[in-house]
């Protein structure tokens, strides 16, 4: 059974940066796709960022493009969200998630996704 840790939610000022980390263990598959998403309270779930395991091919959200970056260890089994230039309308809860498949496409649709995470708050605000 995949399991996925988030680490690295913080209160930050505007401007400033975050990295977070998710911890995957337990894989079943050669092939996977982790995915970051984020939901503010009163808001649909919102695909940020993915990355594929088989080529580290990554995809972003047109409102964080630019500003995140994901990244993954040579291992594998550690995933990145650097976040720069947060703004208030980047505070949400986020959580990384997976799904097992050689072929990323249509990695921001939540509902691709078979393994989720706790979530970790990520608070900006002065």
């Amino acid at each position: 059974q995949l399991q996925l840790v988030e680490s690295g939610g913080d209160l930050v000022q505007p401007g400033g940066s975050l990295r977070l980390s998710c911890a995957a263990s337990g894989f079943t598959s050669d092939y996977y796709v982790i995915g970051w998403f984020r939901q503010a309270p009163g808001k649909e779930r919102e695909g940020v960022s993915c990355i594929s395991s088989l080529d580290g091919y990554t995809y972003y959200a047109g409102s964080v493009k630019g500003r995140f970056t994901v990244s993954r260890t040579n291992a594998k089994n550690t995933v990145y969200l650097q976040m720069n230039s947060l703004q208030p309308e980047d505070t949400a809860v986020y959580y990384c998630a997976a799904f097992e498949s050689a072929a990323a496409m249509g990695c921001l649709r939540w509902y691709k996704y078979d393994y989720w995470g706790q979530g970790t708050q990520v608070t900006v605000s002065s």
